[in-house]
């Protein structure tokens, strides 16, 4: 009896100590495995202020997926078009006026997919792509500083295609813009891949 005691304390004991271990090896793979945004990909963060808000922003849930349907980039982007030359105005969903966030959630709308009418609420859905090198068609894109105001992402618009996406500027109203324009090249944070 004491040893069937004896050999029953010493398997507890290496079954606690193989836990211990698979849960440490766990912990160091997660803590070395890179992050969803790699810092070095976010260029734009200008401080530690934006670098908390960021991270604040990922830890209050990025990355959701969005039903969009049977819609195609294509049709999103041909939906976007019909407003260019829509003037801008803030919380503008129409083809009186128009703001960026109102422009993805009417074209999205159009196509019975719903998007919140707010550029940060818009950044938590999809794969976040840091980079601008592969943006595909359909991709979102998000800004940071293009308006005084307490939220973190200030802008948004839909990926076009060669190096150029559709948005609702506060000076030309509802426009194209290369994302090699100095002033949005600077205020890029990233996009988020909604279509698969």
């Amino acid at each position: 009896m004491k040893l069937m005691i004896k050999m029953s304390f010493k398997a507890n004991g290496e079954f606690l100590f193989l836990l211990v271990l698979v849960t440490a090896c766990q912990l160091f793979i997660t803590s070395c495995s890179p992050r969803i945004y790699p810092e070095a990909s976010v260029k734009n963060i200008e401080n530690r202020a934006e670098q908390k808000k960021l991270d604040d922003f990922m830890k209050a849930g990025a990355e959701k997926e969005l039903d969009t349907r049977e819609a195609t980039p294509d049709e999103i982007i041909v939906t976007a078009r019909k407003y260019l030359g829509v003037p801008h105005c803030m919380g503008g969903t129409s083809m009186k006026c128009m703001d960026c966030s109102g422009l993805l959630a009417t074209v999205f709308e159009a196509h019975s997919i719903n998007l919140p009418h707010n550029s940060e609420g818009q950044a938590r859905y999809g794969k976040i792509i840091t980079g601008t090198g592969n943006l595909k068609k359909g991709d979102l894109v998000f800004f940071i500083r293009s308006y005084r105001t307490s939220q973190f992402i200030t802008h948004s618009g839909i990926y076009i295609g060669e190096g150029k996406f559709i948005h609702a500027s506060s000076s030309n109203g509802v426009t194209v813009t290369s994302l090699n324009d100095p002033w949005w090249s600077e205020r890029y944070l990233f996009a988020t891949r909604v279509f698969n």
